[in-house]
């Protein structure tokens, strides 16, 4: 008895010990662990055990008086007939800054190039430059020179009197929706990308053809965050105090580096933020917030990337709607991804075979982040969108089933 006293007592000591240290560590470590761990528990659990986020439509509901005050910005340039007289299959809205004109020379030059899309693709697209004012009041002068230049050249750039920064991403979410309710609203489908983000055009187009075809409705579709916590560290971009946003989660929303949506949810989302709060600097939560007021849920596609660089390879070009991160590679990766070797090395059983055995080896790796995931290889039909309950109507045939495109 006496021996097993002792052991027990033994025991306890070491449990203690260890519990203290734990506790040591934990209190350490607290900021970092709420920070990173206690707030995705949270709003994981808010997520998926409770899943109703009707309280948002109350709370961020404001008079349309002052809504009219917080998106009251003037155009300074626009062009109010970009989309007259044209059946538009796709409008395409690339936010971009005053100083990046570089980027947007490149991405005119390939995927956003619309006469490429009409004599290659057949498709009527839109592509318009949405931005704000120089951030910097004394180079503002001098910069707005440089843009008015630019859009005579090239008639595409559609800018509000808003400073242009990352805390006024809202206020440019805002005015591509409200742009095309007033002056696009025929469009069948609308586009949201960065101008660091690659675009396959011709996999975007053919996808969108087949939902077209298929009649599809309520189409949000893009890289899917779901039970995504608000960021409460001071020391990140994305932080939002709990007076802006006092819940353990967000709703379910796409990553704002590039997304579609159907007319008639662009639509729906023009209404909806003529009543609610646009004060939320983090535009692709925004947009879950009108969504949400809306009843649009959002659908995955497994070839949208978020924030994540694609890897370079002819099968992951072959299935490709949209990838991050890209600057100076847009020329040669819109040559590389559009080449005829594409088409060759993924075409018939052996083809496709032997591609879906390249995506998994490339996609499933652990240094692969927030791009394309893992169960991209088994995708079928370029990665169609995971529908819950796909709204459909009487099927819209369209024309024009272009050539396949080429680098001549």
């Amino acid at each position: 008895m006496f021996m097993n006293f002792r052991r027990i007592r033994k025991c306890q000591y070491v449990q203690l010990a260890t519990t203290c240290f734990v506790l040591s560590v934990v209190m350490l470590c607290w900021e970092e662990l709420d920070n990173s761990v206690v707030s995705h528990m949270k709003s994981y659990s808010y997520r998926y055990l409770i899943n109703s986020y009707d309280f948002l439509n109350k709370s961020f509901t404001v008079s349309q008086q002052e809504a009219d005050i917080l998106r009251g910005h003037r155009y300074l340039i626009n062009h109010k007939d970009k989309c007259a007289g044209a059946d538009v299959l796709l409008l395409l809205f690339v936010k971009t800054s005053p100083g990046n004109s570089e980027r947007r020379r490149a991405i005119r030059s390939t995927w956003g190039n619309e006469i490429y899309a009409r004599q290659n693709l057949g498709a009527e697209i839109r592509v318009v430059f949405a931005l704000g004012v120089h951030p910097n009041p004394g180079m503002r002068e001098a910069a707005q020179q440089v843009l008015l230049e630019e859009d005579r050249r090239y008639g595409d750039l559609v800018q509000r009197d808003f400073a242009d920064t990352f805390h006024n991403l809202t206020i440019k979410l805002l005015l591509q929706f409200h742009w095309t309710h007033d002056h696009c609203p025929h469009a069948h489908f609308v586009m949201s990308a960065d101008d660091d983000v690659f675009v396959h055009v011709p996999n975007l187009v053919r996808y969108l053809r087949e939902m077209d075809r298929e009649g599809v409705r309520g189409l949000w579709v893009g890289r899917v965050h779901r039970g995504a916590p608000p960021i409460r560290r001071r020391d990140s971009k994305y932080y939002v105090p709990y007076e802006m946003y006092r819940w353990s989660s967000y709703p379910d929303y796409t990553a704002g580096a590039g997304y579609v949506v159907s007319g008639d949810v662009a639509s729906k989302v023009y209404r909806a933020s003529l009543t609610l709060n646009s004060t939320l600097y983090i535009d692709d939560v925004f947009m879950g917030i009108c969504a949400n007021a809306m009843g649009v849920s959002p659908q995955e596609h497994v070839f949208f990337s978020g924030e994540g660089k694609a890897p370079y390879h002819p099968c992951i070009y072959s299935k490709m709607i949209t990838s991050h991160g890209h600057v100076d590679d847009i020329r040669d990766l819109w040559k590389a991804a559009t080449s005829r070797e594409v088409q060759d090395i993924s075409s018939g059983l052996l083809g496709s075979l032997y591609c879906k055995a390249v995506r998994a080896a490339l996609l499933c790796k652990p240094y692969y982040v927030d791009t394309y995931p893992c169960k991209s290889p088994s995708a079928d039909c370029l990665g169609e969108p995971e529908f819950s309950e796909p709204l459909r109507f009487g099927a819209v045939d369209r024309a024009g089933n272009g050539n396949q495109p080429s680098l001549e």
